[in-house]
């Protein structure tokens, strides 16, 4: 069923999209194809929704700000599993567009907006699909008004029904569509940032259904100009770390990731040699049948996070058993491949939020042995994939699947990751 949406300046998608079968393998959906639908109808705000910014609560745990590497970050909640940003508001078609920052290619920028240094966004052409033009009377984005040329159609109707074993899902239906030339990622001048738009409209917001916001928005408040987002919990190097997330080119990726479907990400640049400065994308690993259980380790993977992180579920302000899930170990708790407090100067400078997928599959071997737990460091597993015991979905080696994801990260738990805790086993071309 299809309803026309009706706001000034957003069309609803011309057609319906369906797709079956997007990943290889065990990633296939065997049932239910997915189809963007856009929703109509009046916005009402559950009175819940006006959950303030500074919610926190006085036995709520915060992250010390000098675990941050997104410093502009107001707050971090681990209890409510949420970081608070600044919001920053720009304009499309003439209504209000909210959106945040979190890298920038220029590294004086970066740390002038307390964001991200990530050089590598500027190795995206300057006509890329998935780099939209903006325009500001202020050289800085987020210094003065912005001008858009295209917002994401929040609201789709997020839609998440686990399969038998949790991954794959029976059925999945993303919640936006980045339409026309939206893309996370602009360009001002001669520097490319990290902008994803959060909200579109004046408000009030539904944070129920996220029918005018991104589906991790648990508050919003367009007067303080401050958003509240849901995290990801996940591994990088060793250790805990934390990140948003906002996008991905791959509709299932994007429902699980509670995020917007942005298919032109695809189209950026991946380069086969991951420890060259060309290309714009990172190695993020996953799997899809590690090991079950509320808490991390050794849960981890896509399985993992649908039937033990409440993925079906919406992230409502009102929904603590969602947050208190993923609290406890509830996401997918992906490895990282690259981050920003890496000792080596040169491997800090590969840092991108634009993480390309690895999807790892475990031996049924190794499952029988109990041996599909949390892995924490990108190159043990590339060591496991060298040895079989880690193939790609469909049983062929571990590569990509070229699914990029927009997931800035904001910082670690406990100590930040400065070093590869094993050896690389090789650079061989496509390998991960």
């Amino acid at each position: 069923m299809t309803h026309e949406r009706k706001r000034a300046g957003i069309p609803a998608p011309s057609t319906t999209y369906t797709r079956r079968g997007v990943l290889k393998g065990s990633l296939a959906v065997g049932a239910g194809a997915l189809a963007l639908t856009a929703f109509g109808g009046h916005l009402t705000v559950p009175s819940a929704a006006a959950s303030a910014i500074g919610s926190a609560q006085a036995t709520d745990e915060m992250l010390d700000r000098s675990k941050l590497t997104i410093t502009n970050t107001l707050a971090v909640n681990l209890t409510r599993h949420s970081a608070t940003a600044p919001l920053h508001q720009g304009t499309f078609n003439g209504q209000p567009a909210w959106f945040v920052i979190t890298e920038a290619s220029d590294q004086g920028i970066a740390r002038d907006l307390g964001v991200n240094f990530a050089p590598r966004l500027a190795n995206i052409p300057a006509d890329h699909p998935a780099v939209q033009p903006v325009t500001s009377a202020n050289p800085v984005l987020g210094r003065d008004m912005v001008t858009f040329a295209g917002v994401p159609n929040f609201g789709l109707g997020r839609e998440l029904v686990a399969g038998p074993q949790g991954f794959p899902p029976a059925h999945a239906q993303p919640g936006a569509f980045g339409m026309g030339k939206y893309a996370d990622l602009v360009r001002l001048g001669n520097v490319v940032y990290n902008a994803p738009i959060v909200a579109v409209g004046a408000g009030p917001f539904d944070l129920t259904t996220h029918k005018d916001t991104h589906d991790r928005v648990l508050a919003i408040d367009t007067a303080k100009l401050t958003v509240e987002l849901l995290i990801v919990r996940a591994f990088a190097f060793g250790q805990e770390i934390i990140y948003h997330s906002f996008s991905a080119s791959d509709p299932i990726t994007a429902v699980i990731e509670r995020g917007t479907f942005v298919p032109a990400m695809a189209k950026i640049p991946l380069t086969n040699t991951r420890t060259v400065q060309e290309g714009a994308r990172s190695s993020i690993f996953g799997f899809v049948n590690g090991q079950t259980g509320p808490t991390s380790p050794p849960a981890q993977g896509l399985n993992h996070v649908i039937l033990d992180g409440r993925n079906p579920e919406e992230a409502t302000p009102q929904n603590m058993a969602l947050m208190e899930a993923l609290r406890r170990g509830g996401d997918s708790r992906n490895v990282l491949d690259t981050f920003p407090t890496l000792h080596d100067p040169a491997l800090a400078r590969l840092y991108s939020p634009l993480w390309d997928l690895q999807m790892g599959r475990w031996s049924d071997e190794a499952v029988a042995q109990g041996r599909n737990t949390a892995q924490t460091d990108s190159n043990q597993i590339r060591q496991l994939a060298t040895q079989g015991v880690v193939t790609a979905p469909d049983g062929a080696p571990l590569v990509t699947q070229n699914i990029v994801i927009n997931c800035p990260v904001i910082g670690f738990i406990d100590q930040p990751p400065v070093a590869p805790q094993a050896p690389d086993p090789g650079r061989t071309p496509g390998a991960p």
